[in-house]
């Protein structure tokens, strides 16, 4: 084989490696980037389920369902009312108010018990949030 015909095979394998490589690389980011149906981008919330009962004057109970696809050391929690990925070692240690769970202008409050929190307004209107998994036991991440 002549000395072109050697560079020009090995341009090739060189150029074949380097499109290999760039689609390889191209591949990633697109499994990092698009999210196919019905799946969640990482650190990311949605709210799956939302019911408001209004039955009762002056006050309305409102339950909710979401969905999260937390990182490593995070599960789902609540911040500025909203479904997010928060730090498990607040969880665990129940001081909600560390997530930040309310909105701008309201101040968080620790139910006596810790299972849940309660954001007020200036006005003197009460958020109060509970729930049932709020209570469960977290085993320690591993």
């Amino acid at each position: 084989m002549a000395s072109s015909e050697a560079s020009v095979v090995v341009l090739r394998f060189g150029l074949l490696a380097f499109i290999r490589a760039f689609c390889s690389l191209l591949n990633e980011i697109n499994h990092l980037c698009v999210v196919s149906a019905g799946q969640l981008a990482v650190g990311t919330c949605e709210i799956v389920m939302l019911n408001r009962d209004s039955s009762v004057p002056r006050c309305t109970i409102a339950r909710q369902t979401a969905r999260c696809a937390c990182r490593r050391g995070q599960i789902a929690g609540t911040t500025k009312a909203r479904p997010a990925c928060v730090d498990v070692r607040i969880v665990r240690s129940r001081q909600w108010c560390e997530m930040a769970p309310c909105l701008e202008g309201e101040m968080c409050g620790l139910l006596f018990n810790r299972s849940g929190w309660t954001c007020t307004k200036g006005s003197g209107h009460i958020k109060t949030v509970t729930s049932p998994c709020l209570n469960t036991v977290l085993s320690p991440v591993t």
